[in-house]
C-alpha cells in the first residue's frame, strides 16, 4: 500500500508570509519589512546553513494534503492580492516608504509562491483545480499562461519553438518580451487550432475568458479604489509576472535539444532544465527548482518530485532566488552560467549523435 506522507515543510514555508503582510498592512512600520526580509534574506541563509536538500519523497507516496495546500494558498493569494492593491494605493493610511516595502513584500508572494501554486495547479488533472489555476494567472492579467505552458512550453522547451527558453547570451530583459508576447501569440494559435477543430463557437474561446477576467479585475480595482488602485494592480501584477518570467528564464537558459539526424528534436531529458536542490526555497517554490522531473512527469505532485543525479541534469550554483537576482545583471549572469550552459549544451550534442547512430544501426 502506498504511504501518506504530509506536506508540513511547504505549508510552514508557503503560508507564513501570510500573516506577516497583513501585520505590514495594519501595523506599518518595521512590520512592512518582515515579509520582505522573510522571503529574501532569511531564504538564502537558511538555503546556505541548512541542510543542502530536503531528500526526495519515498517511491509511491501519496499527498493527500497537497491539494488542499495549493486550494488555501489560492484563496490567500487572492486575500494577499486585494490587501496589496489596497495598501499600495495608499487606502489602509501608510507612508510612502511603507507602501514601497509593501509593495516588494506583496509582489514577492504574489509572483514567487503564487505562481509556483497556480502553475500546481493547472498541471492537476481535475477541472476544477484547473480553473483555480487559471483565475489566479487572470488575477495577474496572464491569462494565456495557462494555455501557453502545458501546450507550448512543455511540448517545445529547449528548442527555438518555445518562447519561454532564453537563448544563451540573451539578457533577462530582451527575453522577458519575447517570452511574453511570443507565448500569448502561440497559446492563441493553438487554442484557435482546437477551437476549430471542435467546431466550437466563438465565445467558448479560453482567450476570451483571459482577456474579459483580466479587464473585470482592473475595473473593480478602479472601482474599488480609483485611480490608485489601477495603477497598484497594475504595478503588482508587472512585478508578479516578472517573477515567473525570470524562474523560466533562469531554469532553462542556454540549454537546447539537438537535432537528430531525421530532423526532429531529440526527446525532452533531464539536461534540458536546471535544477536547484536547496532546501528552503524548494519548499517555498513549492519543489518548482527540481525542474527537470516535474518535465518528466508534469501531473506529478509537487511533494514527490525528485532531484536528478547532477552527473544527468545541470545544477545552479545558488537557489533559484538568488538566482533571478543575479540574472537582473546580465553581465555577471553571462560571467557565472554561459560557460556552465555551454558545457551541458555539448554533453547533449554527444549524446544525441549516439542516440542517433545506436537508432540508425538498429534499423538498418
Amino acid at each position: 500500500m502506498p504511504q501518506r506522507h504530509p506536506v508540513t515543510l511547504f505549508a510552514l514555508a508557503t503560508l507564513a508570509p501570510l500573516p506577516l503582510l497583513g501585520l505590514g498592512a495594519w501595523l506599518g512600520g518595521a512590520w512592512t519589512l518582515l515579509p520582505l526580509a522573510y522571503m529574501t534574506v532569511l531564504a538564502a541563509l537558511l538555503d546556505r546553513l541548512a541542510m543542502p536538500a530536503a531528500p526526495d519523497a519515498p517511491a509511491q507516496a501519496e499527498f493527500p494534503a497537497a491539494d488542499r495546500l495549493s486550494v488555501a494558498l489560492a484563496l490567500g493569494h487572492f486575500a494577499a492580492l486585494a490587501l496589496g492593491i489596497a495598501a499600495v494605493a495608499g487606502a489602509t493610511g501608510l507612508s510612502g516608504w511603507e507602501r514601497a516595502a509593501l509593495f516588494a513584500g506583496f509582489g514577492l508572494f504574489l509572483g514567487q509562491i503564487g505562481n509556483a501554486n497556480a502553475h500546481e495547479l493547472i498541471h492537476r488533472p481535475g477541472r476544477g483545480l484547473r480553473w483555480l489555476g487559471t483565475l489566479v494567472y487572470v488575477s495577474l492579467l496572464f491569462g494565456h499562461h495557462a494555455s501557453a505552458h502545458p501546450q507550448v512550453h512543455h511540448r517545445f522547451v529547449a528548442t527555438p519553438d518555445d518562447p519561454n527558453t532564453a537563448r544563451s547570451g540573451t539578457s533577462f530583459y530582451r527575453f522577458a518580451i519575447r517570452a511574453w508576447t511570443g507565448s500569448f501569440r502561440a497559446g492563441l494559435r493553438l487554442e484557435s487550432r482546437r477551437l476549430a477543430r471542435r467546431g466550437l463557437p466563438a465565445w467558448r474561446h479560453p482567450y476570451v475568458a483571459y482577456v474579459a477576467g483580466a479587464v473585470a479585475m482592473l475595473a473593480l480595482s478602479a472601482v474599488s479604489l480609483g485611480l490608485p488602485g489601477l495603477l497598484a494592480h497594475l504595478g503588482l501584477a508587472g512585478y508578479a509576472t516578472a517573477q515567473l518570467l525570470l524562474s523560466d528564464y533562469v531554469q532553462h537558459y542556454g540549454l537546447r535539444r539537438a537535432r537528430l539526424p531525421d530532423g526532429r528534436y531529440a526527446p525532452v531529458a533531464p539536461c534540458h532544465s536546471w535544477n536547484a536542490p536547496h532546501w528552503f526555497s524548494g519548499a517555498l517554490l513549492l519543489n518548482a527548482p527540481r525542474h527537470s522531473d516535474h518535465h518528466a512527469h508534469p501531473s506529478r505532485k509537487y511533494p514527490a518530485l525528485r532531484l536528478p543525479p547532477e552527473t544527468t541534469a545541470p545544477t545552479l550554483p545558488y537557489g533559484l532566488p538568488v538566482m533571478a537576482c543575479i540574472a537582473l545583471i546580465p553581465p555577471l549572469w553571462r560571467r557565472l552560467m554561459d560557460p556552465r550552459a555551454a558545457r551541458w549544451r555539448q554533453d547533449a550534442a554527444d549524446n544525441a549523435t549516439v542516440a542517433g547512430k545506436a537508432g540508425a544501426a538498429l534499423a538498418e
